[in-house]
């Protein structure tokens, strides 16, 4: 499979504190990889790199074979590179379907009635379209998460970022939001998922990456990552004798 994005090196710092320290990984084309990390690991810092919001110290990324470390945020939105946020941010006085259709035509640059029906679509695979007429800022929480996939998804990605998406959610709330990212992952959309609810994750993913202090440090099949001593060490914040113990 073809790499739809590399990064080559990527260091980023803010005085002391380190974000982004060598970083390099690849995401091949129809690939979903899945990011963990304890808190502050610089896991977000990464998206920031990766969509534009941040300019690295030093390093390159590379976007379906194009270097795109200089490249604006709306550049790389319009490329084919769209996120979701780890806190919601509707635009509350706006419809759900309003807020779909700034992502159709802002980010995907459609017009009329095919981002209408983007929109509609967009929002019928997550689960939205009965409520596409109320207000963002009035919705629950999940349904606030799927306001954030389904903006994403209207700006026609071919490679989708997802950060914490299934964070605060209920055990069946978490379960209907996997099958969805399931199926986006199925319709070939390259995904990097960043998540601390590791069984979501291992639901989906390819591949499983971790970070710590802005360094990567294993990557690779996600249960032989979650079997690994030192990933648990520093994922958990514990010593590890023996066998893992379930962890949800």
């Amino acid at each position: 499979m073809t790499a739809i994005l590399k990064l080559d090196k990527l260091s980023k710092a803010f005085g002391a504190v380190i974000v982004s320290d060598d970083t390099s990984f690849v995401v091949k084309e129809g690939e979903a990889l899945g990011i963990i990390g304890p808190n502050g690991a610089g896991k977000t810092s990464m998206f920031n790199l990766v969509t534009g919001t941040l300019t690295p110290d030093s390093g390159r990324i590379e976007f379906l074979g194009q270097d795109i470390t200089k490249q604006s945020a709306a550049w790389r939105c319009r490329a084919g590179m769209s996120r979701s946020f780890q806190v919601p941010q509707p635009f509350g006085g706006l419809s759900v379907f309003e807020n779909a259709l700034v992502a159709a035509t802002q980010g995907a640059g459609l017009k009329g009635r095919a981002a209408e029906e983007l929109c509609l679509d967009v929002l019928d695979d997550t689960g939205l379209l009965d409520k596409a007429n109320t207000l963002a800022g009035s919705l629950t929480l999940l349904d606030r998460k799927r306001l954030e996939l389904t903006r994403a998804l209207c700006a026609k990605p071919k490679l989708l970022l997802l950060d914490e998406i299934a964070g605060g959610l209920t055990e069946a709330e978490c379960v209907s939001l996997v099958d969805t990212i399931k199926a986006i992952h199925k319709s070939g959309i390259s995904i990097i998922w960043i998540e601390h609810v590791v069984h979501a994750l291992l639901a989906v993913v390819d591949r499983l990456a971790v970070i710590d202090f802005g360094r990567l440090i294993a990557e690779g099949d996600p249960n032989q990552i979650m079997a690994s001593k030192q990933v648990q060490e520093i994922y958990l914040g514990i010593e590890v004798d023996g066998e893992m113990e379930a962890h949800g």
